[in-house]
């Protein structure tokens, strides 16, 4: 695999799982001129990604220890699971942090009854259901006061 430390930053995100959400971080971050890389189990997710996108991507599975090395992990400073398997998502954010000491580590999980699990483990999760209900919430409340 080439050099991934090439843009102005110096910093190297990894992402696994390129579905909606993960390949729409990936062309953001390659839209920045940030270093990226991409891994999916499918490579025909690849497509979508952005034609622009300057990323790297790797077809393999990110639970897979060897594969995380291909990636070259060790250079990575943010590691983000979005793969849409919470179990998939905290077996790679839990290698990241423990087997190859990662800082920054984001794993996005579905169930919030899972999230909670982590909110101590130093991987910061995600949750759409949780994120959706404070937002609705704030809709809710916004109109509320608009109506008074």
């Amino acid at each position: 695999m080439k050099e991934l430390i090439n843009k102005k930053s110096n910093s190297l995100t990894i992402i696994a799982g390129c579905g909606r959400l993960g390949a729409s971080f990936a062309n953001t971050l390659s839209d920045q001129e940030e270093n990226v890389l991409v891994i999916d189990r499918d490579k025909d997710s690849f497509r979508k990604l952005s034609p622009s996108f300057g990323g790297l991507t790797l077809a393999g599975d990110a639970t897979d220890i060897d594969v995380l090395h291909e990636a070259q992990i060790e250079k990575a400073t943010v590691v983000i699971a979005v793969t849409d398997n919470d179990n998939t998502n905290i077996m790679i954010a839990q290698m990241a942090k423990e087997l190859f000491k990662k800082e920054r580590v984001i794993a996005r999980l579905n169930d919030p009854d899972k999230e909670c699990v982590y909110y101590n483990s130093g991987i910061d999760t995600i949750c759409p259901v949780v994120l959706s209900i404070k937002e609705i919430s704030k809709l809710i409340k916004t109109k509320n006061v608009r109506e008074e």
